[in-house]
């Protein structure tokens, strides 16, 4: 299995499938617009820009399971990132990821990371990264910052 096996909603509602984005290195973020780390997106942006040429698409999935940190519909959270941010990535439509309700991409990719400390969705900003075959290879949490893991993915896009 691989995350191509998936198909997502864009923020109009339209079904999406992650076999789009075969042959690229995904970064998949649960994100939030009133989170402390919503400044992340400054640091996602700046990688999208230098490394989108080369192969890197970052999928960004609004939530709003954690203190309620994305309260807008999906167009306010849209024109909050990319009037604050100028984020150009994809984003899509608000999921849960954790629970009965959670985006089934999101179980599949909690689920990946065997050695990792947390199986869930711990909060807003977890990041996985996705090589170009569609397998999870890392997974960064909340408080990492996009410019702790630009050498993984540099490693990715080789």
């Amino acid at each position: 299995m691989s995350v191509y096996e998936f198909s997502v909603k864009d923020q109009k509602g339209n079904q999406v499938s992650l076999e789009n984005y075969r042959g690229k290195v995904l970064l998949i973020v649960n994100t939030a617009t009133g989170c402390g780390h919503t400044p992340q997106y400054k640091g996602l942006e700046e990688l999208y820009e230098k490394y989108k040429e080369q192969g890197l698409e970052i999928l960004d999935f609004p939530c709003n399971q954690f203190f309620h940190q994305a309260p807008g519909s999906d167009e306010e959270i849209n024109q909050f990132c990319s009037l604050r941010y100028n984020t150009q990535f994809p984003r899509f439509k608000k999921v849960e990821v954790i629970g009965d309700k959670a985006e089934p991409l999101f179980i599949y990719l909690s689920s990946q990371n065997e050695d990792h400390k947390y199986k869930r969705v711990k909060w807003n900003f977890t990041k996985f990264l996705v090589d170009r075959e569609g397998n999870v290879i890392a997974r960064f949490e909340p408080k990492d910052k996009p410019e702790k893991f630009e050498q993984e993915i540099v490693d990715a896009l080789k």
